[in-house]
């Protein structure tokens, strides 16, 4: 969850904010007690602003506490100029937040404040109720929640091992537009790094690796040829050796270029990619750490944000087709997909239940295993961060992930390339728009409605919003 900054702004004569002192602290204590039952933490202002050096100090004070979002609190008729002053010793996002309480001018303390902030192009949320709404705290935790997201990346690193892959440029970004639209670093490793360190990486642990998946998979499918052992335990160690990579640079998210170099040479990164964004492997549960395949760094951007918003493992997958008469497409793309997509377990051995691990097909001579499932069916949100002209954009719909019966499922993969992961997605978006306007043939998602935060998200970071919907 988040942490979110409250501060109630109040009257600034003696006497009247003498009087409504305590009807503010009652009002505040129930929205902070709200809050706090949502799960957030809270930073509450050490006083109700009621002077033009309080608005300032107290402020202060709570931004010192890196907060991800601030709300100014009206319960009463409250000095405008003190809203200017708390803002402008504050860099965090604002949402100002209004009592309904008929007995005091909440309201109208809001919308003079906002008003005021308006005129300096400040932006900032409106958001009223009963400190007690739960709808209220739900709305505060949407924004709260995309604040804390856009924070996240700010300060961070972006570790992108090869470069370009295979001409694509909508996975290569301008790592100067990325420092100064979202903060974020982009540390260049080369993959060579990578096989260096995988063939360094302990064998004990890469054996132990191996039996676990073979113990709890679907099946492991070796051939003598595109799989062995040896190249399983080969792509395992490549995820031992990034996993140190990671650790040593301090890298926040990742994506591996993989094409051509390491799948004509080396091995896929399929397993890797897929257990690095896995919120567990052999040894027990562990922290996802966000990795695109082909290192596509929108792509990476894209998820996450998504995987700060959610805290769930992202789906990464191209558009590979549509199937016009079922109105479903097939998301899939080598062995990228998360294991936890197969069942969106918290148990892993439930989600490998439903997870095959095949030779790699024709494209990559190196070998190798593809993790391969059908993604477990739900509600979910899609879309991708992509550039027009040299500006990002937010394309973002809701969809539905749908599986069938065997012999269905079985045929519908069959018309790709069944070795490798889907997810057969029905979008709320028409076939021919999709189409026309999608920028990349990447696309990214995560379980549930999470529209309203990645709206907050779009505004946050100044980017505009292409949202779609058959409606």
């Amino acid at each position: 969850m988040a942490r979110i900054g409250v501060i109630s702004i109040s009257d600034g004569r003696d006497h009247v904010h003498a009087r409504n002192a305590e009807f503010i602290r009652s009002k505040q204590d129930g929205l902070v007690n709200t809050l706090r039952s949502a799960g957030h933490e809270v930073v509450v202002g050490a006083d109700a602003v009621a002077t033009n050096a309080l608005a300032t100090s107290v402020s202060r004070q709570v931004a010192a506490a890196d907060v991800d979002v601030t709300i100014f609190y009206y319960a009463v008729w409250s000095f405008p100029h003190f809203t200017m002053l708390a803002a402008d010793a504050t860099r965090s996002p604002i949402i100002l937040v209004a009592s309904t309480d008929p007995t005091e001018p909440g309201l109208v303390g809001m919308l003079a404040a906002g008003g005021a902030l308006d005129q300096i192009g400040r932006t900032h949320t409106r958001l009223w109720g009963a400190p007690d709404d739960a709808e209220l705290a739900a709305k505060v935790g949407v924004h709260a929640r995309a604040a804390a997201a856009v924070a996240s990346l700010r300060g961070s690193t972006f570790g992108r091992f090869g470069g370009r892959p295979m001409g694509m440029n909508t996975a290569v970004a301008n790592t100067d537009q990325w420092m100064r639209q979202f903060g974020v670093d982009v540390e260049e490793i080369d993959q060579y790094e990578l096989v260096l360190r995988a063939e360094r990486a302990d064998a004990t642990e890469a054996a132990k690796a191996r039996e676990w998946i073979e113990s709890h998979a679907a099946g492991v499918h070796y051939d003598g040829k595109k799989l062995t052992p040896e190249l399983l335990e080969r792509q395992i160690r490549s995820y031992l050796a990034i996993r140190d990579i990671i650790a040593e640079r301090n890298l926040d998210f990742s994506g591996i270029k993989g094409q051509p170099e390491l799948t004509e040479h080396f091995a896929t990164m399929d397993v890797t990619e897929a257990f690095l964004n896995d919120p567990y492997d052999w040894n027990g549960p562990k922290d996802v750490h966000v990795t695109a395949t082909e290192a596509d760094m929108d792509g990476a951007l894209t998820m996450q944000l998504f995987h700060k918003i959610s805290g769930d493992p992202v789906l990464f997958a191209d558009v590979r087709h549509y199937h016009a008469g079922r109105d479903i497409w097939d998301l899939c793309n080598s062995g990228q997909h998360a294991t936890w997509y197969a069942a969106r377990s918290d148990d892993p051995a439930e989600n490998l239940a439903k997870v095959n691990f095949y030779p790699e097909v024709f494209f990559f001579p190196a070998g190798g295993a593809s993790v391969q499932h059908i993604a477990a069916p739900g509600q979910m949100t899609l879309g991708r961060l992509t550039r027009e002209a040299g500006e990002y954009r937010l394309q973002l719909m809701l969809g539905e992930f749908e599986s069938y019966d065997e012999a269905t499922n079985n045929e519908l993969v069959q018309q790709s390339t069944p070795e490798w992961p889907h997810a057969f997605a029905r979008l709320d978006a028409p076939g021919e728009l999709f189409l026309s306007k999608f920028g990349a043939n990447h696309i990214h998602a995560i379980p549930g409605d999470r529209r309203a935060e990645l709206r907050a998200v779009a505004d946050l970071l100044g980017v505009r919003l292409d949202e779609w919907s058959r409606g």
